[in-house]
């Protein structure tokens, strides 16, 4: 702002006071720029300039969908029926456990009578339906089935069981529960519990005395069922379609309300932006209980015509031979897959597949080149979204180690943000006028998305729990009266605007005065490890600052080499951010969508009494890792051992 006073001042002083030709009057103004640190933004324009334009073209692309959708009041279920026009024998599904392939007519039909058995069951626009199996062709052909009659689905974590299942249920007010037969044990755990009124279906193969009573077969009454198209419901484009629900890692689950919008929204930025095509086929071994999954994966069949390769769970030694025999050009990873698949012996089939393409998110950047050049994958599409942010992030250019971007040059266009924290208290952190601090380049902060309610591409859903969702937000966050999305995560921002994920917020911990990565740290002990599951966090230590680190190691044998391992950590991470505490058990809880679950491991900290574990400690006078015995234990806990 200083500066572009300052070039005004001298325009007027050299035009009106020495009378100067414009052309003298140009130079003069170029040279101040220059001078002024100007020749950082030129660098930074012709950097980005064309990124910037392509990432605007996107953004304009659907945003003028979205709102022909919104004035047209189409829903998911209307997008999909065009697909089905253009091409209905063309094959959409294709579930790789029984190498059952589906039409985008068998599916229309198969949804079809989904509406119209539950219509006929008393089911009415507004209504819920729990949806609690495994991932195949009759997952999408249920909720979406559901959807053309107006009823939300509440699709159901598989790995959920007991106290939290119940939760979901109860949470979501649903009126039936269809399960596959594979989940009828977890059912039964709980069938003394559930409301009496809940109807109950099971899919899949019949067993009457594997079910709780009560239970019909669904699969010959959906046989039985027109195949007609419903009449439609009262639903428009920013009306509920499904709830997903969040990992639980933090507490029970909640669920997060997806509306049409939201799902068309999601599904196009990826297809857009990573220049995706409707004769790609997508390979998807994510959970379709997951936003990625179901959206990202699954959206590209129900609104861009695409084939889509269902498998019931990943395999990393299947992985390859899948994209060869159905000869897919698009993956999916999340989290830790790409890491899985590195850790398998070199394969032939690594080289003969068709992939151009792996979408996901949760790359690792220590892996990232050796993921992308092993595999031969031109394009790592990795992005950044939640199921509930309104500020998903696309890298749509294959910056090695980025998520996304938002333009250095034109940032008002996308209005997202990291803003200061305080990495202690994860407090925002306000200027004087009460309005949340921007970032600079290179500062780690919170991701936030500024909340336009009435903007289907900028609109806060939340969750079902209203107070759930008021602690995701947050006011006078870009400005004053204005509110704002918090995404709970820890973001970087180079200097040309690519952003890089760093922590999630309560993740990050302070030791020796500095903050340290988790996310970075196990990336590195990961691959010191031979690609072992590594989740590192932060325990207290009686009379000291901060958290100390300690890492959890998934190591079955249990045998790793401390003494060349504390050598390799002096070269690879500074003194403060190497763990202290080591733990080594036969392998790491992850929630389906293979994130680590650290609540428990932080609980139990490094007490050899509770971790029943080999645990070991960093000798600081030994310079090498040592047994953490009992005594030992005592020894830190009195301050006698210096860490």
């Amino acid at each position: 702002m200083l500066l572009g006073a300052s070039l005004v001042g001298v325009l007027l002083f050299s035009k009106l006071v020495l009378k100067l030709p414009w052309i003298q009057v140009g130079f003069s103004l170029l040279f101040l720029y220059l001078g002024s640190g100007g020749w950082r933004f030129v660098r930074i324009f012709v950097k980005t300039i064309r990124r910037d334009i392509f990432g605007g073209m996107v953004l304009l692309k659907v945003k003028a969908k979205v709102r022909q959708y919104l004035r047209e009041q189409r829903t998911v279920p209307i997008l999909f029926a065009s697909m089905v026009q253009r091409h209905p024998d063309k094959t959409a599904l294709i579930f790789e456990g029984t190498d059952t392939h589906w039409t985008f007519r068998q599916l229309d039909d198969y949804s079809s009578s989904v509406a119209n058995f539950l219509q006929a069951r008393g089911l009415a626009s507004g209504d819920v339906a729990a949806v609690f199996m495994e991932n195949r062709n009759e997952f999408v052909g249920l909720w979406l089935g559901m959807a053309k009659l107006g009823v939300e689905a509440a699709l159901i974590n598989t790995n959920l069981r007991r106290d939290a299942l119940r939760h979901c249920l109860t949470t979501s007010q649903a009126r039936v529960l269809v399960f596959g037969s594979e989940m009828a044990p977890a059912i039964f755990e709980i069938q003394a519990s559930l409301d009496p009124s809940l109807s109950l279906f099971c899919s899949g193969p019949w067993e009457p005395s594997t079910v709780p009573a009560g239970t019909e077969h669904l699969d010959p009454l959906l046989e039985d069922a027109p195949k007609h198209l419903p009449s439609r419901p009262k639903k428009g484009f920013t009306d509920k379609l499904f709830y997903i629900y969040t990992s639980g890692t933090t507490g029970l689950p909640k669920a997060a309300i997806v509306v049409h919008s939201r799902y068309y929204r999601m599904a196009a930025l990826v297809y857009y932006g990573f220049r995706m095509r409707p004769d790609d086929i997508v390979y998807d071994c994510l959970p379709l209980y997951h936003s990625a999954g179901n959206i990202v994966g699954m959206g590209q069949c129900l609104l861009h015509g695409m084939t889509v390769v269902i498998r019931k769970k990943f395999s990393a030694s299947r992985f390859w031979d899948d994209c060869i025999k159905y000869n897919c050009t698009i993956v999916q990873y999340i989290g830790e897959l790409c890491r899985y698949l590195l850790n398998q012996p070199p394969r032939e089939a690594e080289h003969q597949h068709r992939v151009r393409m792996a979408l996901g998110n949760g790359l690792r950047q220590s892996i990232w080149t050796d993921f992308s050049s092993r595999f031969h994958i031109p394009q790592v599409a990795e992005f950044y979204g939640a199921t509930e942010c309104n500020c998903s992030l696309g890298n749509f250019d294959s910056q090695v180690g980025a998520c996304g971007f938002n333009s250095r040059i034109l940032s008002f266009v996308y209005p997202i943000r990291l803003v200061r924290v305080n990495e202690d208290t994860m407090e925002l952190i306000r200027g004087p006028n009460g309005v949340c601090l921007p970032c600079q380049p290179g500062e780690p902060g919170q991701l936030v998305g500024r909340i336009i309610q009435q903007d289907p591409l900028r609109r806060f859903d939340g969750y079902l729990n209203q107070g759930a969702s008021n602690k995701k937000i947050a006011k006078d966050v870009f400005q004053k009266g204005d509110q704002a999305y918090l995404t709970g995560d820890v973001l970087v921002m180079d200097e040309l605007g690519y952003l890089y994920f760093r922590d999630r917020t309560g993740d990050t911990f302070r030791w020796k005065g500095e903050n340290v990565s988790t996310t970075e740290v196990e990336g590195t002990l990961s691959r010191l490890l031979d690609m072992a599951d590594v989740a590192v966090y932060g325990v207290e230590v009686p009379g000291t600052e901060g958290r100390a680190g300690m890492a959890a190691v998934a190591s079955p044998a249990g045998n790793c080499d401390l003494e060349h391992f504390a050598q390799l950590l002096e070269k690879e991470l500074p003194l403060y951010a190497r763990p202290i505490f080591l733990r080594f058990l036969p392998e790491l809880h992850k929630t389906g969508t293979f994130k680590l679950q650290k609540t428990e491991l932080r609980k139990e900290a490094f007490d050899p009494a509770v971790v029943k574990d080999p645990l070991f400690y960093l000798d600081a006078r030994k310079g090498r890792y040592v047994p953490l015995d009992q005594e030992a234990y005592t020894r830190i806990q009195a301050g006698e051992e210096k860490l």
